[in-house]
């Protein structure tokens, strides 16, 4: 893989995706910063990009991906690969919180979460693996949460589309392996960013009421979540240090924190009872499972 790579961000118009696209360019990586409808709803922060991609000279280029639509997603990997002719990293950022008790989410409400969260990354793998595999290298990079192996009452359905998330990166990890394509997951804990701004709240404020005391629970762990958020720049320098790292080093996962809570852990538990389970099923010489890959915290 080239020391200077063509990484492809999603969600970027805001939070960790813009400092991601600021960072990595910086550093003489060549960006593109994918968002929705960057002409409308994001014309704003795309215009502010692409100014300060101008005043920098940045290798920073904003393209139009909506990661709930398949066509969009095509569109973009397309058009990047027509520009820089491969993409090294694909980098799913894209995502939102939904806050409230499990009962009071609709099904229409962890249907769009799940859409978003989880299929927009299968989407946007499956429409950059072909480049990838032709090219025998890439990095796909899963943007979780500490969520994604511990949980919070109240953030249940975001808990569970960081989980199911880590699950099929792990699995891409062990399939693309032999192909020279690294699955990599980003543990992000508490950070100061716009996702909380844009939280979505569980539809069922009746059912909610009924609940007494634990219907407290999303305000409680919103302010917890709020007081205790860190500097962003530090999961985009971990980010920036994980991309640099020589193709066949880098590590599954990737916990970057102000708390640590004990995730790294449980990452050391799943890694040796990973170990088992492929030996136990013959897969861990085909998935490389074995030879010095570790879990760790940046």
């Amino acid at each position: 893989m080239n020391s200077k790579q063509v990484v492809l961000i999603t969600g970027s118009s805001t939070g960790f995706g813009r400092l991601f696209a600021e960072t990595l360019a910086r550093k003489g990586h060549t960006v593109f910063a994918t968002m929705r409808d960057p002409v409308g709803r994001n014309a704003k922060n795309a215009s502010e990009i692409r100014t300060l991609a101008e005043q920098e000279s940045l290798p920073i280029q904003v393209l139009e991906l909506d990661v709930t639509d398949d066509a969009s997603v095509g569109r973009a990997v397309d058009a990047a690969v027509a520009k820089a002719g491969r993409i090294d990293v694909a980098i799913n950022n894209a995502g939102y919180y939904l806050s409230g008790l499990a009962e009071a989410v609709t099904t229409e409400q962890a249907q769009r979460l799940m859409d978003t969260n989880f299929l927009g990354p299968v989407r946007v793998n499956r429409a950059v693996l072909p480049h990838m595999r032709r090219q025998r290298s890439g990095v796909l990079m899963h943007i979780s949460s500490g969520a994604g192996r511990v949980i919070l009452p109240s953030a249940g359905f975001y808990c569970a589309s960081k989980f199911a998330l880590e699950a099929l990166a792990e699995a891409y990890s062990y399939e693309l392996a032999a192909q020279g394509i690294e699955s990599v997951i980003v543990e992000p804990g508490q950070y100061e960013t716009p996702v909380f701004g844009n939280t979505v709240t569980a539809a069922d404020q009746a059912r909610t009421n009924t609940y007494g005391a634990a219907k407290e629970f999303p305000a409680k762990v919103n302010a917890a979540l709020s007081s205790t958020a860190g500097n962003a720049q530090e999961v985009a320098d971990t980010v920036l240090r994980i991309i640099e790292i020589p193709a066949g080093e880098r590590q599954l996962r990737y916990f970057v924190s102000p708390q640590k809570f004990g995730v790294d852990e449980i990452n050391a538990l799943s890694r040796r009872v990973q170990a088992n389970v492929l030996e136990a099923f013959g897969l861990a010489a085909d998935t490389k499972f074995l030879k010095g890959k570790a879990v760790g915290s940046v």
